[in-house]
C-alpha cells in the first residue's frame, strides 16, 4: 500500500518535472513497477512506451486457454506455447501467466448478527512453543470463548489442546460467566471433532456429554465459512495484541492471573463495535440476564488413563515417572489427572496423590513409597542373613529365639552375629554360641567375649573385624577346599616314600620289583652312567 503523500509526489515528478518511471522510482526508492501502477490508476495511459517481447505474438493464445482452463499452471501454458513456436525461457514466463490469469470475484459477506444469550464461539490461539522445567518443551495454548452478542472474553492457557484441557476451558468459562449461551459453534478442532464429510460432523462423545451437562447445542460451522466464527478469529488476534505481546510471566499460573485480570479489565472496558458510545461490560450485563443457568454440579473433567506398573513402583503419565506403593507392581491403576494433581487409582484405593509436573522424563516420588520399599528391601536381606547363620551355625536358632522373647532388636542381633561369623569363622562362633547358652547370657557382645578369650588361651592375637560395603561381596558364601591337597608343596621328595629321582639315579622307580627270569646284563647300567 503507497501512502498518499508518496502518490502525490510521483504524480507531481511525472507531470510537473515530466520524469520517467525508472527515474522517478530511483528517486523515490521504490518498484518502477509501483510508480507506473500509481501513474495508470491516476488516468496516465502509458507512463512510458512499452517495449516489444517475444512473448506478444503468444498473448492471445494464453488469455485463451486461461478462459478455458483458468487453473492451468504456469508450467503447462510454457510447454504448450513452446511447442507452438515460443523461443523464449520459462525464467519470466510465469509473471506473464500470473498477470494474464483471471482472478475470481471478489465474495461479499454479510454481517452477521444474534440475538443476546443465544450464541458463542470457541477456538484455540496457538502461541507458540515455551520450555518448563530442565528438559520438557511444551505447546503454549490460549483456550477462547467469546459471546457472540456482547463479545465478552475468556481467556485460559494450557500446555497441550487436548480434549481434557478443552472441556476444563469451557467449565471455567461457565463458571466465571455464571451462565452460558445456547448454542456455541466450533469448526474442526482436533479436541472436538471425531469425523467430518461434508456437513455432517461427527462430535467427540464426551464433549456431547459436557453439552447435555449443562444443555447447550455444539454447532459446527460449514466448511471453508470462516466468517461464520468470525468473532473468536478476531478476539485471538486481539489477544495476540493487546496481551500476549511482550508479555512476561513466571508459570502457567502467573500467566492465567494474568489473563483473567486483563478480561476483567481491559479487555471488558473496550468499546462495543456495534455501538461505539457503549462498552462491552455495559451489553455484557444486559446479555447475562438471558444466559442459560448452571446445573448445581460442574462436570467432570478430569483426565483418566490406564497405566500398567512394571517391575519398578512408578506409573508413567505425559512423560514423567509418578511413585506408587512397591506392593502395587505388575498390576494396572488409573491415573486421573488435573491441571495441578496426579492421583493413581486401583479399583477403589488411592494409591498416589502428586503434584502434576510438565517437564519430560522427570521422576516425582513420595518419601513414604521410598522408605517402605527400603524397609522391604531390609528386611529380605535380614531373612536371607537369617537363612545363612541358621545354616552353617545351627545354635544362632535358639539365640535369635531367646532374643525375640526378650524384645531385642533381631535386626540389629543379626546384623552383629553376620559380622562375628565373617570375622571368626562358623567353628568358633558356633562353639561360643554354645557357651552363650549354657551361661544362658546369648548376647552377641557376650558371643564376642567368649571367642576372644578363647584365642587368648590359644595365645592368638585379637582379630580386627573387617566390614565389606558391597552386600554381594559381604553375603557371598564361598566353600573352601580340603587342605590336604596342599600339604605336599613344598616338601622333599625324599620325605614322599623314600623313591630316589629318575634324572639323578637314572633309574626307573620300581625296577628292584622285577619279576624272576628277566636278565641284566649290565648294559644298562653303562647306558644310566653315561646319562
Amino acid at each position: 500500500m503507497i501512502p498518499d503523500e508518496l502518490e502525490a509526489e510521483i504524480l507531481r515528478l511525472h507531470h510537473a518535472e515530466k520524469w520517467k518511471v525508472g527515474t522517478i522510482a530511483r528517486h523515490l526508492g521504490i518498484h518502477h513497477s509501483a510508480a507506473r501502477r500509481v501513474l495508470t490508476r491516476n488516468g496516465v495511459a502509458s507512463p512510458t512506451l512499452p517495449k516489444s517481447s517475444i512473448v506478444d505474438p503468444y498473448l492471445g493464445f494464453i488469455r485463451e486457454v486461461l478462459s478455458k482452463h483458468p487453473r492451468l499452471t504456469a508450467s503447462r501454458i510454457f510447454v504448450m506455447c513452446k511447442e507452438r513456436g515460443y523461443p523464449g525461457r520459462p525464467d519470466h514466463f510465469r509473471s506473464i501467466v500470473a498477470r494474464l490469469r483471471p482472478t475470481p470475484p471478489a465474495e461479499a459477506f454479510l454481517r452477521l448478527r444474534t440475538l443476546p444469550g443465544e450464541q458463542a464461539q470457541v477456538d484455540w490461539g496457538n502461541f507458540g512453543k515455551v520450555r518448563v522445567g530442565e528438559r520438557g518443551h511444551r505447546r503454549l495454548m490460549g483456550f477462547v470463548l467469546v459471546l457472540s452478542y456482547s463479545r465478552k472474553i475468556f481467556l485460559r492457557f494450557f500446555f497441550d489442546e487436548r480434549l481434557p484441557s478443552f472441556l476444563k476451558g469451557h467449565v471455567l468459562a461457565f463458571a466465571a460467566w455464571q451462565g452460558l449461551a445456547r448454542v456455541l459453534l466450533y469448526d474442526n478442532l482436533k479436541s472436538a471433532v471425531l469425523e467430518r464429510i461434508g456437513d455432517a460432523i461427527r462430535f467427540h462423545p464426551r464433549l456431547l456429554a459436557l453439552a447435555g451437562h449443562y444443555r447447550f447445542e455444539p454447532r459446527p460451522v460449514a466448511i471453508a465459512r470462516g466468517n461464520e466464527k468470525g468473532r473468536v478469529e478476531r478476539a485471538i488476534r486481539y489477544i495476540r495484541e493487546a496481551f500476549f505481546a511482550a508479555r512476561r510471566w513466571r508459570d502457567l499460573d502467573d500467566l492465567n492471573d494474568q489473563a483473567r485480570a486483563w478480561c476483567d479489565g481491559e479487555a471488558r472496558e473496550r468499546r462495543w463495535p456495534d455501538d461505539r458510545s457503549r462498552t462491552v461490560e455495559e451489553v455484557f450485563e444486559e446479555e447475562r440476564k438471558t444466559l442459560l443457568p448452571l446445573p448445581d454440579d460442574p462436570f467432570f473433567v478430569e483426565e483418566r488413563v490406564e497405566a500398567r506398573i512394571g517391575k519398578t513402583p512408578y506409573a508413567r503419565f505425559d512423560g514423567n515417572d509418578y511413585s506408587v506403593p512397591h506392593q502395587s507392581v505388575k498390576r494396572t491403576v488409573s491415573v486421573l489427572a488435573s491441571e495441578k494433581r496426579v492421583r493413581i487409582i486401583l479399583g477403589t484405593e488411592l494409591l498416589a496423590d502428586h503434584r502434576r509436573s510438565y517437564d519430560k522424563g522427570r521422576r516425582i516420588e513420595d518419601p513414604e513409597h521410598l522408605s517402605a520399599l527400603l524397609e522391604e528391601k531390609r528386611k529380605s536381606r535380614r531373612h536371607r542373613s537369617m537363612d545363612r547363620l541358621h545354616e552353617v551355625c545351627p545354635s544362632s536358632q535358639l539365640v535369635l529365639r531367646i532374643l525375640a522373647e526378650r524384645r531385642d532388636n533381631l535386626g540389629s542381633v543379626t546384623r552383629q552375629l553376620m559380622g562375628l561369623l565373617r570375622t571368626y569363622g562358623p567353628e568358633r562362633l558356633e562353639r561360643a554360641m554354645k557357651k552363650a547358652l549354657a551361661k544362658d547370657s546369648p548376647h552377641p557382645g557376650s558371643i564376642r567375649y567368649l571367642i576372644e578369650r578363647e584365642r587368648e588361651e590359644a595365645g592368638q592375637l585379637p582379630l580386627l573385624p573387617l566390614e565389606l560395603g558391597d552386600p554381594r561381596i559381604r553375603d557371598l558364601t564361598i566353600k573352601p577346599h580340603e587342605p590336604s591337597g596342599y600339604d605336599g608343596l613344598g616338601t622333599p621328595r625324599e620325605a614322599q616314600g623314600g623313591q630316589e629321582d629318575p634324572d639323578e639315579s637314572g633309574g626307573v622307580p620300581g625296577d628292584s620289583d622285577r619279576g624272576e627270569g628277566v636278565e641284566d646284563n649290565g648294559d644298562d647300567d653303562g647306558r644310566r652312567q653315561a646319562s
